[in-house]
């Protein structure tokens, strides 16, 4: 965490901070937490029924990220526990990512700084030769309209494209117009995009519904982006339709099991750009997020209303 909000935590409580391995050993979590009444954690951190178990006297989760599948919700909500997270802060900074991943892919640009590095650039190239595609005209499909599919659509409207999108609820007319983005079905959005960015939450429901199956349904010349979250796609079904060129390519800031070495598939491909789960890594997006993290906490265990708190699922 950073220097100026662990201050302000030390100011107010007794501070613990992990400083061994990390994710924190499971054993050593619930070791840890039996005397705590609240805990920060971060998406790499399983907080499951045995350590919300463990915490006798926790009343607070608060995580370091705009998503939450790594808590168990629903248990920490029937024993009373108040759950925060913090979305929106980090909602520019990965819409941002997104667009330079659909941009690296449509114009080669982890390919191309390859070649140089590798000193493989020995002629200038002809009109026919390392060519990328234009980004206008083309039709991006959006899967997932949350706030971080709104801000993409935002800007992919910048690069004059065609907006697709599907969500689980469907946007009002207004907000459509206003985004300038057409409602269709998933098989819809996968069959006439060229290029799927993935926006949904990481659920039950989403858990691999990106699968050989629906890849099939894409363009040959498609891409599929994803800075949501690894476990939304089959990376096993993706590798093989990339192995067998039935798209075009990926861009991928997330994965299944994470970090990844260069052992992996994905690593191994030109056609994939890859990143390392930084869609909210700015400077600015990081700060942010501390501060509200930790205000969110302050003010649970304060008996307030966080600023962002996980919806109770128990009901």
């Amino acid at each position: 965490m950073h220097d100026f909000v662990v201050k302000e935590l030390e100011r107010l409580y007794d501070v613990e901070i992990h400083n061994g391995k990390i994710p924190m050993p499971k054993n050593l979590l619930i070791s840890k937490i039996k005397d705590k009444d609240g805990l920060i954690c971060y998406p790499y951190d399983r907080i499951d029924k045995d350590v919300i178990d463990a915490g006798a006297r926790l009343k607070a989760i608060s995580t370091y990220s705009v998503g939450y599948d790594h808590i168990d919700v629903k248990y920490a909500g029937m024993k009373g526990i108040v759950v925060s997270y913090t979305p929106e802060v980090l909602t520019r900074a990965t819409a941002d990512l997104t667009m330079a991943l659909v941009l690296a892919v449509f114009r080669r640009i982890s390919e191309g700084d390859r070649l140089i590095r590798k000193n493989k650039w020995r002629v200038i190239f002809g009109p026919y030769e390392f060519l990328g595609t234009d980004l206008y005209g083309m039709t991006l499909g959006i899967f997932g309209m949350g706030r971080i599919g709104k801000a993409v659509a935002k800007r992919a409207r910048g690069f004059e494209m065609n907006i697709l999108y599907h969500n689980r609820t469907r946007l009002s007319a207004k907000v459509e117009q206003s985004l300038g983005v057409r409602y269709c079905t998933l098989d819809e959005l996968f069959k006439k995009s060229d290029v799927v960015s993935i926006h949904t939450p990481y659920t039950k429901e989403t858990d691999e519904i990106v699968n050989l199956k629906l890849i099939k349904k894409m363009k040959k010349t498609a891409f599929l982006v994803n800075t949501a979250r690894g476990k939304i796609i089959n990376e096993k079904d993706l590798a093989f339709a990339l192995k067998k060129k039935m798209i075009a390519g990926a861009g991928l800031d997330v994965f299944a099991k994470e970090p990844i070495s260069a052992n992996h598939p994905f690593a191994k491909m030109e056609n994939v750009v890859i990143m390392p789960h930084s869609g909210s890594s700015t400077i600015e997006t990081r700060k942010k997020m501390a501060e509200i993290c930790v205000k969110n906490l302050i003010l649970s265990l304060d008996g307030k209303k966080p600023i962002y708190q996980v919806r109770n699922l128990t009901h």
